[in-house]
């Protein structure tokens, strides 16, 4: 079995940075392919960023793109968000999604991940 555990959620001005990390358990989660969501109050969850087993591929949201970036440490099991130009928007639980499965997909369908973390509040004042 798989645990994800977010981290390093908080309270933010508006154009301040912050950065989540999600520690994975696991002998082979470093050959899993990985991706932040966030789900905002009333609103469904939603794709953020992905990362490739080898973190050499990396995907974003048009919402996102430009100010978050996504990385990976294997040797830590740990993936990270660094989160850059916050906007009051950004404002959500986040979650950290793992894919074990081998095989094509989408890293932004949150369907075909198989282990998630229980998230972590990111709220970004005006």
């Amino acid at each position: 079995q798989v645990q994800l555990v977010e981290s390093g959620g908080g309270l933010v001005q508006a154009g301040g940075s912050l950065r989540l990390s999600c520690a994975a358990s696991g002998r082979s989660s470093s050959s899993y392919r990985m991706a932040w969501f966030r789900q905002a109050p009333g609103k469904e969850r939603e794709f953020v960023a992905g990362i490739s087993w080898s973190g050499g591929s990396t995907f974003y949201a048009d919402s996102v793109k430009g100010r978050f970036t996504i990385s990976r440490d294997n040797a830590k099991n740990t993936v990270y968000l660094q989160m850059n130009s916050l906007k009051p928007e950004d404002t959500a639980v986040y979650f950290c999604a793992a894919r074990a499965r081998g095989g094509g997909f989408a890293y932004s369908v949150r369907g075909q991940y198989d282990y998630w973390g229980q998230g972590t509040q990111v709220t970004v004042s005006s």
